[in-house]
């Protein structure tokens, strides 16, 4: 072939040109990344329980089209007044009202949660964490079967999925019943919001129980925890003494007042010299192991209360 009238081209010039196409070519996925990241991935951590009270007044129940009926959220119930809580943590993003009912939506990465109807106590961009008071239960939600509900929406997108998924997770585990009862979860394998206030094992978990003294079927409004009898139990958090004294089947019992409507109780105790009033602090010594009350041995009975009602302690260890 002729190269007659065509100009050569130097070595080293061609080199340098086979280098900036590859220096292009390797900048082309990274831009195309920055101009369109990729969706977050789809939470996965369980979710926290809003609400003090841990029943469900109505399931989720996804329409069969887009304007078709049905339930796009889950109803929990609870009453007018009851602090809400974030499910996660995540950035407040809507503040305000829908159809004329008060809502409040969260951002969680490629997810959100929706609470309605809620007084807001919180702020479009203010962050929060699992726990986190964001405000109040109002009354008059449609189709409620208890004196208030928290309709509690979970959104990914433009879908809505059943909050349950994930609550339950936390919560609930589902049990053989022909088979034997699980053992209760370790300590410290929850949120870490309270500290464990004695070293020692679960020896009956939170929930309805025959009574090992009575024999009757009732709920277990905290857990019990195995310990000898004299060994220092600490208070779970910072808070104030708000009572100290014996209390029928409970023995004598300490009583810690917390922010956020959250009070913790540790009963059975043998002493204390915990005072109505004091403030405490995490892990202050506020008395020790004994087997007082309606007791079958030494342990401490530990008790967490949101708005008045008895709530699972462990997964908040």
């Amino acid at each position: 072939m002729s190269t007659a009238g065509t100009a050569a081209v130097p070595a080293e010039a061609a080199h340098g040109f086979a280098d900036d196409m590859r220096r292009v070519l390797l900048l082309v996925p990274v831009l195309f990344l920055l101009t369109n990241p990729l969706p977050a991935p789809a939470s996965e951590a369980p979710w926290v329980w809003p609400l003090g009270d841990l029943r469900v007044d109505r399931d989720f129940d996804p329409p069969d089209s887009d304007y078709g009926p049905g339930h796009r959220g889950v109803d929990l119930a609870g009453h007018p007044g009851a602090t809400v809580r974030s499910v996660a943590a995540g950035t407040v993003s809507f503040v305000g009202q829908v159809g004329g009912t008060d809502v409040l939506t969260i951002s969680h990465g490629a997810e959100r949660s929706t609470y309605q109807p809620v007084r807001a106590d919180v702020e479009v961009g203010d962050a929060v964490e699992p726990g986190t008071p964001v405000g109040r239960l109002l009354g008059g939600h449609t189709g409620c079967g208890a004196a208030a509900c928290l309709h509690l929406g979970r959104v990914r997108g433009e879908d809505y999925l059943d909050p349950l998924e994930l609550l339950r997770t936390s919560r609930f585990r589902l049990i053989d019943p022909d088979g034997p009862v699980p053992a209760p979860p370790a300590l410290g394998s929850g949120t870490g919001e309270f500290r464990p206030p004695v070293d020692g094992p679960v020896s009956s978990g939170f929930g309805q129980r025959v009574h090992p003294i009575t024999g009757v079927r009732t709920l277990h409004d905290g857990i019990d925890i195995a310990a000898p009898c004299g060994t220092p139990v600490v208070a779970a958090a910072d808070g104030t003494v708000t009572d100290s004294a014996v209390a029928g089947a409970y023995g004598l019992r300490v009583v810690v007042a917390h922010p956020g409507s959250t009070s913790t109780s540790y009963s059975h105790l043998g002493r204390t010299g915990a005072r109505p009033g004091s403030s405490v602090t995490t892990g202050e010594v506020i008395g020790h192991v004994g087997s007082t009350g309606l007791s079958s041995g030494c342990h401490l009975h530990f008790s967490v209360h949101r708005d008045g009602s008895p709530v699972d302690p462990a997964p908040l260890l």
